[in-house]
């Protein structure tokens, strides 16, 4: 919880700024072609989501290959199936990632008063707690269509999911965008552009936390990691539902815990309320963030006691 006095990781930076590390000249864009007019470029964000998607579909299908992961019940799915699923989950994650930015980041009303621009998904404007949603409601269908374990089938994709955040992360730090706080820590980076630099409290160069590595390595190394490990080595797979609270919870948790170093959305953040408090009660509060982590950490919880007492 945050207090609206209290600036985490803000100092004037001076002779500090000398430990900062370059910001990596990568260019956002792998390659452009050109066809007289028409112009194509493949972003690293984008190659992020590809990656991301066809790595969780082969470990899925590593999974379903597996019958003994899952105990008596067996694999949820046949080795075919999640190939069809992998075209549910595309379609939950763009719609859904785009229609949570549109509900969850946009209070002025933007996106109602140009209900065209929503379409635009490549000019940017993504949540992930959106997409989650998107693939929630995108696996549910697909199981009550083919009537397949709802619960099982989650876990499998809740154990490929951290693959895609990881990636997702790194291609946010390639971008230079969703920088963290001002700070003056040795590993600080001085993000390009006019809004990174834009920090009232700092003269000179201002450097940054790279919050978006900080969440590729706990919501993705650290998250992929022990999810991997509970399948293979403990046998969660066997309690249907738990690695879907796993997820929930250590995403949560991660999330929750990056925030304090990551800048705030803009549209939070005033004069009264530097911090970006999206909800607060006499002056401590929660970033957006976080306040729609803590449902993911409590039914996370929920899911991991729920299947471990079956």
């Amino acid at each position: 919880m945050h207090k609206v006095d209290f600036v985490a990781g803000t100092a004037h930076q001076t002779a500090m700024t000398i430990f900062a590390l370059p910001f990596p000249d990568i260019s956002p864009e792998i390659f452009t072609i050109e066809l007289g007019s028409f112009a194509f470029s493949l972003r690293w964000y984008a190659l992020a989501y590809i990656v991301g998607l066809v790595v969780a579909w082969r470990i899925v299908v590593g999974l379903m290959k597996r019958p003994a992961l899952w105990g008596e019940q067996g694999a949820p799915m046949t080795k075919e199936q999640p190939e069809d699923l992998l075209t549910w989950i595309i379609l939950g994650v763009v719609l859904g990632g785009r229609l949570g930015y549109v509900m969850f980041y946009d209070p002025d009303g933007y996106f109602i008063s140009n209900p065209v621009e929503i379409l635009k998904v490549w000019t940017g404007g993504m949540s992930f707690h959106g997409g989650f949603l998107g693939v929630v409601v995108a696996g549910l269908v697909y199981c009550w269509k083919y009537k397949l374990p709802t619960l099982s089938v989650g876990d499998a994709i809740a154990v490929s999911a951290p693959t895609g955040l990881f990636l997702g992360r790194i291609a946010n730090f390639i971008n230079a965008e969703l920088w963290g706080r001002p700070t003056d820590v040795p590993w600080s980076f001085a993000f390009p552009g006019q809004a990174a630099q834009d920090c009232p409290d700092v003269v000179g160069i201002c450097t940054r936390h790279p919050s978006q590595l900080y969440e590729a390595g706990l919501e993705g190394l650290v998250l992929g990691v022990l999810m991997l490990w509970l399948a293979y080595r403990r046998g969660w797979l066997m309690r249907p539902g738990a690695m879907i609270g796993v997820f929930l919870a250590g995403y949560g948790i991660a999330r929750g815990f990056v925030e304090f170093f990551r800048q705030p959305d803009a549209l939070f953040v005033s004069a009264g309320n530097p911090l970006g408090l999206a909800w607060q009660i006499n002056g401590y509060g929660l970033t957006q963030g976080q306040a729609l982590s803590l449902p993911m950490i409590a039914l996370g919880l929920y899911l991991i006691v729920r299947a471990k007492r079956a």
